[in-house]
């Protein structure tokens, strides 16, 4: 589904939106890929806890997590990320062309304001001639630039369970100068007990024209999150002991959660020469991680990130034998340095060293893409991308034997893909890509021995490949569509085999994904949008040496039907509301599918006005989450060893929020 930057325009949003989530700016109704924007609007007119507020409107994606800010959003697309235990896994993801993953595949993004989201574009499926390692896709996120008037904004969110959000932000233009600086600070108690947050961000954007056209870009952000606590999963026997709000005892004894600071540097220089257009970027981001899981031995976990890269693309667009053409060529090299301990859990105070290792993770990319115009109705756009990974442990506490290792990858991964347009309203399209996916240094843990972490497991990178058919398009200026239904083999699937105390372990399995993807944004009447998303997961297992008898069960974590609807008002006297509703099936908490999470459907409501007087607008707005008081689990811990695999959310529950901007117009 495109969504677009006001809701009474919802139904032109594809026929005039490009996507830059392809490496280039491109037309998404000629793309030969599922290609979903979510805009502005959408993100910052909510409670802004959770990313997936937001994406749930973007079909074949799935989320976990909104209100554990220790174990963060758990986002999946097209069941690739389902299986993270932190963070988000198996997908790409770049804030204004910074990347956001680091290089052994794992995602973190407590340094993003929700507040200044500008743009999100989601590209679902593999990505590998893209991006690389990226088997699901890609996530694209554009903040907000300083726009041509100058002016300051601040806003709070309060709501139930002691959640209060402050933000302030401001930015403009001054001359060849581009200006935007934000920053927020949550302070929320959490529904359940101990899940308490704190988190403050800063931003700073600056853009500048120079004589020749070109532009650079420099990029600061930070993250301070002193507090994240965990409160753990629960069985069905904790849910009828404890009720929904309650924590798991040994966390609260052990001081579950975690505690970050996170700096990130970017620059970039753009360069459009006509046909020639040139691209280079550099950035760097350090992370302090300080952790306590609820164990004793190895429960307190440090690491020390430095994360650093950089990259360089040009692209040509000379027309060739009088048909239009663009070639794409360039390169990505990255390096990451994790130092990284563990200690005794003493009830949340660190203990015995146990655990010492430096891990480096260098990679290395090129790639090549092709867009060919044959007719004025059908192009062919293909890709093809080298990635070498190079992973190294350097293990300093021998006292239980020295498992210093080095291993490296090698990949090639080729796409392909065709639209044939009959006009704005039929596109057709057909891709066939490859993709690949290395483990992450916490997946290389020994699931028989957690307390061998050293070294390397036999867990092997995962291969996907398969193809996608789709049609997408612009009905009556009113109606955009989308409509895919995608086929992948996945050999050795990166899969849990067993979840204790808050750490996971993997091992190899082979997986068949086979889905379809359908959305719809119509505009009702003038100033009435409704939009709708449906996703259908057929998901098993196809081989698992180490435990043959869960072939052909359903892979856990993702739902077989998942379908989302929204009605979006804007008044041109300033009021607005949406009103959503989400339904999810049961689904599977562990590979023996003994274990079924129920079905739920959710609905959120929200509503405000737009207030202007003079130069200054006013924005009061409220909501209500979980309308109709659904009983529901907001995070399933998968193949929990104790069975624990429920995180409850919460019941119906409410927020206001305020926000007042100053233009500073003549």
């Amino acid at each position: 589904m495109i969504a677009s930057r006001c809701a009474t325009r919802a139904a032109h949003a594809m026929d005039e939106m490009t996507v830059s989530a392809t490496r280039v700016e491109h037309d998404a109704l000629t793309l030969p890929f599922s290609v979903s924007t979510v805009e502005a609007d959408d993100v910052q007119r909510r409670q802004m806890l959770g990313l997936d507020e937001s994406l749930l409107r973007v079909p074949g994606m799935f989320f976990n997590g909104r209100y554990n800010s220790a174990q963060d959003l758990r986002i999946s697309i097209r069941g690739f990320g389902a299986r993270a235990n932190f963070g988000i896994r198996g997908i790409k993801v770049y804030v204004d062309g910074l990347p956001s993953t680091v290089s052994d595949g794992q995602t973190s993004l407590d340094d993003l304001d929700l507040s200044n989201v500008e743009r999100v574009e989601v590209l679902r499926g593999p990505a590998a001639a893209l991006y690389g390692a990226s088997a699901g896709g890609v996530i694209n996120i554009r903040t907000q630039s300083g726009p041509v008037t100058p002016f300051v904004e601040a806003g709070t969110v309060i709501g139930q369970y002691g959640q209060d959000r402050v933000m302030l932000k401001g930015g403009g233009q001054a001359g060849a100068l581009n200006y935007f600086v934000n920053g927020s600070y949550l302070d929320f108690d959490g529904y359940r007990d101990h899940s308490e947050t704190r988190q403050g961000i800063v931003n700073t954007k600056l853009g500048y024209t120079f004589a020749d056209g070109s532009v650079g870009q420099l990029i600061v952000r930070g993250a301070n999150a002193p507090t994240a606590n965990d409160p753990g999963g629960l069985s069905s026997t904790d849910l009828d002991n404890l009720g929904r709000r309650g924590s798991r005892q040994r966390n609260t004894d052990l001081h579950a959660g975690e505690a970050i600071q996170e700096e990130k540097v970017g620059l970039s220089w753009h360069k459009n020469m006509g046909v020639h257009e040139f691209t280079v970027r550099n950035y760097y981001n350090w992370r302090d991680f300080d952790g306590t899981l609820p164990v004793v031995d190895g429960g307190a976990v440090t690491f020390r990130r430095f994360f650093y890269g950089g990259g360089g693309q040009y692209s040509n667009s000379t027309a060739l034998f009088g048909h239009a053409n663009r070639v794409t060529i360039g390169f990505d090299v990255e390096t990451m340095t994790d130092d990284r301990k563990r200690y005794a859990n003493l009830g949340g105070v660190r203990g015995a060293l146990g655990f010492d290792q430096d891990e480096n993770a260098d990679t290395a990319g090129v790639y090549l893409q092709e867009e060919f115009s044959v007719t004025s109705q059908l192009s062919l756009q293909a890709g093809l991308r080298y990635d070498h990974t190079h992973f190294s442990i350097d293990d300093r506490f021998v006292a239980n034997g020295d498992q210093s290792n080095k291993l490296s990858f090698d990949e090639l991964n080729p796409m392909v893909g065709a639209v044939y347009s009959f006009n704005r309203a039929i596109n057709f399209y057909v891709n066939y890509a490859t993709a690949f996916e290395t483990p992450t240094f916490t997946e290389f843990a020994r699931p028989a021995d957690v307390n061998a972490l050293g070294g390397f497991a036999n867990v092997a990178a995962q291969h996907t490949r398969g193809y996608e058919i789709g049609f997408k398009g612009v009905l009556l200026e009113r109606v955009s569509y989308q409509l895919a239904y995608f086929d992948m083999q996945i050999e050795d699937e990166v899969t849990t085999v067993e979840n204790k105390n808050g750490r996971a372990f993997f091992n190899n399995a082979d997986t068949a994904r086979r889905g379809l993807e359908a959305s719809m944004s119509a505009e009702l009447i003038h100033g009435l949008t409704f939009s709708t998303a449906y996703t259908f997961s057929d998901f098993s297992f196809d081989r698992f040496a180490k435990f043959p008898g869960v072939e052909n069960n359903e892979l856990p974590g993702v739902p077989m039907h998942n379908f989302y609807a929204e009605f979006s008002y804007h008044h041109a006297d300033g009021w607005f509301a949406k009103w959503d509703i989400n339904h999810v099936s049961s689904f599977y908490a562990d590979n023996a599918n003994s274990v079924a999470v129920p079905d739920y459907t959710v609905s959120n409501l929200v509503f405000g006005r737009d207030v202007r007087v003079g130069n200054t607008r006013v924005t009061p707005s409220f909501g209500v989450n979980n309308l109709f008081n659904e009983k529901y689990n907001q995070a399933i811990r998968i193949q929990e060893s104790n069975q624990r695999y429920f995180e409850p959310a919460p019941d119906v529950n409410v927020f206001g929020a305020l926000r007042v901007r100053f233009d500073f117009a003549g």
